[in-house]
C-alpha cells in the first residue's frame, strides 16, 4: 500500500468521517456504507455512491468500518473466481486458467497489496536504519528485494492455484480464491492492531486503529468465509489450517515490522495480506 496522498490531521480526518456517515443511520445502511468504503479503499471496482452518503470518496475510517472487509474481500476473490470459471469453462489449461485468475484479482485491486509487500521488502532488505528503511518504503521505484518478493509471491500463488485445479477442480478452486480473499485481508489488519504507525504522515496514521466491536465483526466473517470451501468438499481440517497459517503470516509479518522499522505502515499491511494468502492458498492443498 503506498503512502502518498494528500496529509490531514486526525481530527480533521475523524470530522470527514462522521459528516461521511450523517450521523445516525440503520444497521442495514451503516454496513453498506462501510462495504462500498471497503471495496474503494481496497479495489479498482466501479463502487457507486450509495443514496445515504455525504462524502462516498472519504477515505475509510479502520476504526469501524474494517467490520465489512472480510465481505469486501469475498467481492474481490469473486472477480479472480469469476475469471478462473471462465477460463475453465473455455478448457482452457489449469495453468493459464490460473493466471488468468490471479491477472483478474491484481488488475481488481490495482496490485494495491503487491505495491505493499514490494515496498516492504525494498525497505527491509534495503536500508541499514530505520530512517532509511522507511525512506525505501515511500520511494514509488521498485528494487532488487521488491522485484524478486513480487516474482515469489506470485510464482506461489499460481502454482497453487493450479494444483488446486487439477487435484480438486474449479469449483473448488473458485471456494478457496474467495475464501482466502476474504480471510487474508482481514487478518491483515493485524500490523494495524498490534503497532502503531511507524510515521505521523501516512495512511496508516490517517486510517486509525480498528476498535474491538469491529475487530470481532470482522473476525467472525473472516472465520465464515474460511470455511466456505466446505461446500466444495474442503475438510474442516483444510479450512482450520487456513485460518492458522493465514493468522501466522500475517503475525509474523508484523513481527518483523516491529523489529525493523518499530511500528507499521500500509505498505507491512499489504505484505501481510500477500503473505498469508500464500499461506492459506497452501493450507488448502494439505491431505
Amino acid at each position: 500500500m503506498r503512502e502518498d496522498g494528500v496529509l490531514a490531521p486526525q481530527a480533521g480526518f475523524a470530522k470527514a468521517v462522521e459528516n461521511r456517515h450523517c450521523g445516525d443511520m440503520d444497521p442495514l445502511r451503516s454496513f453498506l456504507c462501510d462495504l462500498a468504503a471497503c471495496l474503494r479503499f481496497y479495489s479498482r471496482l466501479p463502487v457507486p455512491a450509495l443514496p445515504f452518503e455525504t462524502d462516498p470518496h472519504a477515505m475509510p475510517d479502520f476504526r469501524t468500518e474494517v467490520r465489512a472487509l472480510p465481505v469486501a474481500g469475498a467481492v474481490i476473490g469473486l472477480v479472480g473466481a469469476g475469471a478462473l470459471a471462465l477460463a475453465t469453462g473455455l478448457g482452457l489449461p489449469a495453468t493459464v486458467a490460473a493466471a488468468l485468475a490471479l491477472t483478474a484479482l491484481v488488475a481488481a485491486t490495482g496490485a494495491f497489496h503487491e505495491d505493499g509487500l514490494a515496498d516492504t521488502a525494498d525497505g527491509f532488505g534495503g536500508g541499514a536504519t530505520r530512517a532509511r528503511k522507511l525512506e525505501i518504503m515511500k520511494d514509488s521505484r521498485i528494487g532488487t528485494y521488491g522485484g524478486a518478493a513480487l516474482v515469489l509471491s506470485l510464482l506461489l500463488r499460481w502454482t497453487a492455484l493450479t494444483a488446486l485445479l487439477d487435484r480438486r477442480g474449479d469449483d473448488f478452486a473458485c471456494l478457496v480464491l474467495i475464501a482466502v480473499a476474504a480471510l487474508s485481508r482481514t487478518v491483515a489488519l493485524i500490523p494495524l492492531v498490534a503497532l502503531e504507525p511507524a510515521r505521523d504522515d501516512g495512511a496508516a496514521w490517517r486510517a486509525g486503529k480498528p476498535e474491538a466491536p469491529a475487530l470481532m465483526v470482522a473476525a467472525a466473517l473472516a472465520l465464515a468465509f474460511a470455511c466456505l470451501p466446505v461446500l466444495g468438499g474442503a475438510s474442516s481440517r483444510q479450512c482450520a489450517l487456513a485460518i492458522v497459517l493465514g493468522f501466522a503470516a500475517a503475525w509474523l509479518t508484523m513481527r518483523l515490522a516491529a523489529r525493523q522499522i518499530g511500528g507499521q505502515t500500509g505498505d507491512v499491511a499489504g505484505a501481510a495480506q500477500q503473505a498469508a494468502e500464500v499461506a492459506a492458498l497452501c493450507a488448502f492443498l494439505a491431505s
